[in-house]
């Protein structure tokens, strides 16, 4: 059964005309090209031979430094190398405490005045995503007040407001992705663990933090969300229970959007039939990725012990091959990263890239490399 759903997805992604429907653009999350010096002729050599065109980069801003930009000598190598290449890069920028923006008064106009400071330093660099997941407790905190009140996704809310403002300061034409969104949360503030807000929860709550401000503005361009399956062992067509939301489950974070924002000036996602000349939100599918075991012959290149259940290499250069070809049938989605192009050797965090810790290509480089071309 699964072999006919898989080739299903295929079938159905042959459909769509791709090059008709909208720009397209694939590309990785990964910092490897710019922490590791030695390797960013390597780095960049691949994107560019799969036909990835976009980057992003943590940007990630230290409160006890708050006018210092982290890595700066090797941020600036990079970005002069990759710009010369023409991959577009984004930067994420986010505190690297998940309490300090709440703890802290000051914080908030502190993490404002930096990020202007990174749009000044790099003015090459168009595409800012503001924070990283704020409806997770490992990137904000506290989710909820001590009565149980939801307050992560509307203390955001004020954050994205400042910073989008502060950007269009620096140039109007820079563009402000909110929010990092995460697939997942449990929205049980007694939980005993991972106490956090799901996707369309987070989205609602939003909506009614900027309406109830009165802003007039909008608060961001584009929509970041990061569509990881429930388990690394799923397909790419298993979604989430509502009110999550995954890689298939795009739909449900557009209603969200429309629910939080329709009537405002917040621009939502594009509706079939309707004008398309007025202002809509586009997805950046900024963190997709299925975790995979190390292969036996490059095990050397890893430490550690495996966190998690994954999947195989042959299904993960299938599921990335497929995903290439169903997003850009969507018309929504303005882009695709993987995270990230190469794996971490620690195997307790993230090994879902497309080159193995020794750089060695999986099998699922060369089925994106494919399906980049079957959709160019």
């Amino acid at each position: 059964m699964a072999k006919v759903v898989v080739t299903l997805v295929a079938a159905l992604a042959a459909l769509c005309f791709a090059p008709a429907a909208s720009p397209f653009a694939v590309g990785v999350a990964d910092d490897r090209g710019k922490e590791v010096p030695e390797k960013t002729t390597v780095f960049l050599d691949a994107m560019q031979d799969i036909g990835f065109t976009e980057n992003r980069l943590a940007v990630i801003w230290n409160p006890d430094q708050p006018r210092t930009i982290p890595d700066k000598a090797l941020l600036d190598a990079f970005v002069a190398q990759a710009s010369a290449r023409g991959i577009r890069l984004i930067f994420a920028v986010y505190p690297g405490s998940a309490r300090v923006l709440t703890d802290y008064p000051e914080a908030p106009a502190e993490f404002v005045d930096f990020l202007q400071l990174v749009a000044r330093s790099y003015p090459g660099v168009q595409d800012f995503i503001i924070g990283n997941e704020p409806n997770q407790p490992r990137f904000w905190q506290p989710q909820f007040s001590q009565s149980g009140a939801p307050v992560a996704c509307r203390q955001y809310t004020s954050l994205l407001a400042r910073s989008y403002d502060a950007l269009k300061a620096v140039n109007p034409a820079l563009n402000v992705i909110g929010v990092g969104l995460s697939p997942r949360g449990n929205d049980n503030p007694t939980g005993l663990s991972n106490i956090s807000t799901s996707p369309v929860r987070c989205l609602r709550d939003i909506g009614a933090a900027y309406r109830a401000s009165r802003r007039q503005r909008p608060l961001m361009d584009e929509f970041s969300f990061h569509p990881y399956p429930e388990r690394d062992t799923h397909s790419l067509t298993k979604g989430y229970g509502w009110p999550k939301a995954g890689l298939v489950n795009l739909d449900r974070i557009k209603q969200a959007v429309w629910d939080a924002f329709n009537g405002t000036g917040q621009p939502t996602f594009a509706e079939p039939g309707r004008s398309v000349v007025l202002p809509s939100l586009t997805f950046r599918l900024d963190e997709v990725g299925w975790q995979v075991g190390a292969a036996a012959a490059s095990r050397h290149a890893y430490f550690g012990r495996e966190s998690v259940d994954t999947t195989t290499e042959a299904a993960q250069a299938q599921i990335y091959g497929d995903a290439v070809r169903l997003l850009a049938c969507d018309p929504s989605v303005k882009s695709m990263l993987f995270f990230g192009l190469v794996d971490e050797p620690d195997l307790e965090r993230w090994q879902a890239g497309l080159m193995r810790a020794d750089w060695t290509r999986r099998p699922a480089y060369d089925s994106v490399k494919r399906a980049m071309v079957e959709t160019g």
